[in-house]
């Protein structure tokens, strides 16, 4: 069994597929509309066969969460950059392009040399080695 795809809700497509096609090398299939219900998505694929599918409707109501407090629920999204230095360098153009970094890059207790920072949306994203 595998994972198929992981799906976001945003109320910018376009802003949350620049960021993952720019920054994580995403490759963007067409988009589906449903003219119906106002439905729209887009499919992001990755290098490694994960999909990520970034979806908008004008009914969701935009989340009431706080980004900074962890909670029950999905709470990141881990991607790998292959090596320390790769977790590094996209850390920190990121950072440069002013995304919030919330920690790293360092090493966990549990092994992992990893960061923390904020997609567009205020989803976390891990990049780790």
């Amino acid at each position: 069994m595998t994972i198929h795809h992981v799906a976001v809700w945003t109320s910018d497509p376009e802003r949350l597929r620049d960021f993952y096609t720019t920054y994580f090398g995403a490759r963007c299939g067409e988009p589906y509309r449903n003219k119906k219900t106002g439905f729209f998505s887009y499919f992001l694929s990755f290098d490694s066969g994960a999909l990520l599918e970034i979806m908008h409707s004008s009914e969701i109501p935009p989340s009431t969460d706080d980004p900074e407090k962890q909670r029950l629920g999905l709470i990141h999204l881990a991607f790998s950059a292959g090596s320390k230095a790769a977790v590094d360098a996209l850390t920190q153009r990121l950072v440069s392009d002013e995304y919030t970094l919330l920690s790293g890059p360092r090493w966990t207790g549990d092994g992992y040399y990893e960061s923390c920072l904020y997609d567009p949306d205020s989803n976390r994203i891990e990049i780790t080695v």
